[in-house]
């Protein structure tokens, strides 16, 4: 062990239990930087208390009913005793713990999320997020797509219901808006002006949209014009632009608050990123101050594939909540996790091999429900890489889920590992698709003026039941 004195540390995110017990204990690795008397306090600890022996590595932390820690000073130098996240309120919602499941198309379906929910209700006794289905277009959700609205399927027990639209039109946002309001079919509405795919942007839409900024402006308060006199809270979800030459979130943040929304989320990368390398998270805590006098939420979003990752984001940004996308795939638990590390418990144990072979069944049992069981089967099979991740399975297995095609069948490839007490290695590395950056693909002439507030031409029938 090295002695530590004059030098700053850095600290993890931690927790002391809200249940009351006589003893808590926590092992929590330091990281420590270079020489900078005095030792500064950590952004959401209550009180730094220094203890007798300044030595790194192992800090051990006895926590009593009170919340005072009693500290070890054969193995600490030093407690931190960090204060939970408040929930999180987006307009009439409120959400005792400040996550947002981000939609995924052909992910976040009504099957993913209700398995989601009962991992949170499982392991925690409650469900205290907000999950969003999957993304729909306006215009397709407004002339009743039959595959748009089997996409908007909520479970009965399912509250608050989340729906995100993508839109580029305000007369079809509103539309859309109305129709969900008239017809009952959510308790909030997001909308997408985050997508980075190039059939997207070529029209005008996703990323690319908000460097119009009148254009922009008319669609937000489509929605909320729409939802006037209602409890349906209207927010909004953006990149940080399309390149490093043309950032948009800022005007988009300032410019969505002005217009009526309740929250926005800002994915820290640029739509030419698409989803490579590290997300800048000093971007959303540069968003976050621009906001500061506008009295909404502002989510961050990007590289959030552990609970302690999104701690570090809200600690480093100032956001008011997180946005969780791809770390969740193949990890349903994630929001579990998240939920204890942001409202001060104890996170629940890693699943087992055993118990993901569970949790995959019952993945799949809810798919057959909702697409039936030959179909739901064909969904499950893109999950089972991201299920298996850094467990020891061997390649039979995972060829054999690839091609189910039946519950039963799923049941007999499974059955060898129902009691495996197997951990996966590296289960919070990142997950999903990463890809390459790239130019992004605009309609011709569509950075010559951002105060152009005209529809882009086809952008709204760039759906396939979505």
């Amino acid at each position: 062990m090295t002695h530590l004195d004059n030098q700053q540390a850095s600290y993890p995110h931690h927790n002391k239990p809200s249940a009351p017990s006589l003893l808590f204990e926590q092992i929590i690795v330091w990281t420590f930087t270079q020489k900078a008397p005095p030792i500064a306090t950590p952004s959401r600890c209550d009180a730094v208390a220094p203890v007798s022996q300044p030595i790194a590595g192992l800090l051990k932390l006895d926590f009593r009913d009170s919340g005072e820690f009693v500290a070890h000073p054969e193995v600490s130098t030093m407690a931190c005793v960090a204060q939970p996240a408040a929930p999180l309120s987006i307009g009439s919602l409120t959400l005792t713990s400040p996550v947002v499941l981000a939609p995924m198309a052909g992910v976040t379906n009504v099957a993913f999320r209700t398995l989601c929910r009962e991992q949170e209700r499982e392991k925690m006794g409650s469900v205290s997020g907000l999950y969003v289905c999957e993304m729909v277009t306006a215009r397709a959700l407004v002339e009743r797509n039959e595959k748009t609205l089997h996409m908007t399927t909520f479970a009965p027990d399912e509250n608050p219901r989340s729906l995100q639209l993508y839109t580029t039109d305000p007369r079809w946002t509103y539309e859309a808006a109305k129709m969900i309001v008239d017809e009952n079919l959510a308790d909030h509405i997001d909308m997408n002006f985050g997508c980075p795919v190039p059939k997207v942007t070529r029209r005008g839409g996703g990323s690319a949209l908000p460097y119009k900024r009148k254009l922009f402006g008319n669609i937000v308060a489509a929605a909320v014009r729409a939802t006037e006199g209602t409890d349906i809270p209207v927010t909004v979800k953006f990149r940080v632009g399309i390149d490093d030459a043309h950032k948009t979130h800022l005007d988009a943040g300032r410019i969505a608050a002005a217009e009526g929304a309740a929250a926005v989320a800002l994915h820290a990368r640029t739509a030419a990123q698409r989803y490579s390398g590290k997300a800048d998270w000093s971007e959303i805590a540069r968003l976050k101050e621009h906001m500061a006098d506008s009295g909404i939420p502002v989510l961050g979003n990007g590289d959030i594939f552990a609970a302690s990752d999104a701690a570090a984001m809200m600690d480093q940004t100032g956001c008011d909540g997180v946005v969780v996308g791809r770390g969740c795939l193949g990890r349903p638990w994630l929001f579990a996790e998240l939920a204890a590390q942001l409202t001060g418990r104890p996170l629940p144990p890693q699943p087992t091999l055993g118990e993901v072979t569970r949790i995959i069944q019952r993945h799949a049992e809810l798919l057959a429900a909702h697409h039936g069981e030959e179909h739901g089967c064909r969904e499950l099979r893109k999950h089972v890489s991201w299920y298996l991740r850094g467990f020891p399975v061997g390649g039979d297995m995972r060829r054999d889920l690839a091609r189910v095609s039946t519950l039963a069948d799923l049941a007999d490839i499974l059955a060898p590992f129902s009691d495996s007490p197997a951990l996966a290695d590296d289960a919070d590395g990142a997950r999903g698709r990463q890809g390459s950056p790239g130019k992004v693909v605009l309609p011709e002439g569509w950075l010559d003026d951002p105060e152009d507030d005209t529809v882009p031409e086809g952008a709204d029938i760039m759906h396939s039941g979505g």
